[in-house]
């Protein structure tokens, strides 16, 4: 088994739309896993390119409820891969998703919403 430490960065919440039940908003998502294989020996960290992750197992993290997602590729995918001697893999991604969010705009103007951003992850 292997232990992932999470953390995501709302860098916006681009539009939110009363008639679609949805938010879009971009985010950054950081993920730190340690896989042994890519242990080496030395005290500096590797910067990878980030076409390298076809090479390298990585959490099937996904967004729940998400309507589409894309990840950003402006002039190349924004996505950073640093390994650690230790095997420690950091990945991070700038993602754009729309997300579902069921709003009950019965007491509007009055009402208050709250919409969730739930990531998961499936075991295969």
């Amino acid at each position: 088994p292997v232990s992932v430490g999470m953390s995501l960065d709302i860098a916006s919440i681009d539009t939110i739309s009363e008639i679609n039940m949805d938010y879009t908003a971009t985010i950054f998502l950081r993920q730190r896993w340690t896989d042994e294989r890519l242990c080496f020996d030395g005290n500096k960290s590797l910067s990878l390119d980030g076409r390298l992750v076809e090479m390298l197992w990585v959490p099937d993290t996904f967004i729940v409820d998400s309507k589409k997602s894309f990840l950003h590729d402006i002039t190349v995918e924004n996505r950073l891969i640093r390994i650690y001697p230790n095997g420690t893999v950091l990945y991070a991604i700038r993602i754009t998703t729309t997300v579902s969010c069921s709003m009950d705009l019965t007491k509007y103007p009055m009402d208050k919403q709250t919409c969730t951003l739930q990531l998961e992850s499936c075991k295969t």
